[in-house]
């Protein structure tokens, strides 16, 4: 409890002498977990782009080599993976199309490492349905236009 002099000075009880210090290390606990938990949640969202990006570079690889059997297109789509860090956890092509799904390890720390996966398909590109006329046109056949037009000012002749 604060008690006050006779000159108007405060002063405090003995039980309330450092208190600041204790507020201040506790303050700066809590700022380090915050900074941990964004700094985790960083991590983990840079682990997820790696493995999806890994993923979609795998299935074009796989996709590319697809017409050229399963085995020699998941296997290259398996060098592709570990060349981005990643392991190919499963390859599938079928019809042309390859499933792909990979995982990159997150390790944490403090915590045992974890594996982020990713999948992705890959393949040909559909022919347009529907009627949808092609966005590329012929030129059609016109006259070719004179880049200046004739002057149609009266002339003026001089006697």
């Amino acid at each position: 409890m604060d008690t006050w002099t006779s000159g108007g000075r405060r002063e405090r009880a003995e039980g309330e002498r450092g208190s600041a210090t204790v507020w201040t290390v506790a303050f700066m606990a809590l700022l380090t977990t915050v900074a941990m938990v964004i700094a985790y949640v960083g991590m983990a969202r840079v682990a997820r782009h790696r493995a999806q990006s890994a993923a979609d570079l795998s299935a074009l690889e796989a996709a590319r080599l697809a017409l050229e059997g399963p085995d020699h297109a998941c296997g290259a789509a398996a060098v592709l993976a570990v060349e981005n860090g990643a392991v190919l956890d499963r390859c599938s092509i079928r019809d042309s199309i390859a499933e792909v799904e990979v995982s990159v390890p997150l390790a944490l720390p403090g915590t045992s490492v974890r594996r982020v996966a990713s999948r992705a398909r890959a393949g040909p590109v559909a022919p347009a349905t529907g009627g949808l006329e092609s966005p590329i046109t012929e030129p059609a056949n016109e006259e070719p236009v004179d880049a200046e037009p004739p002057d149609e000012s009266p002339q003026t002749k001089s006697p």
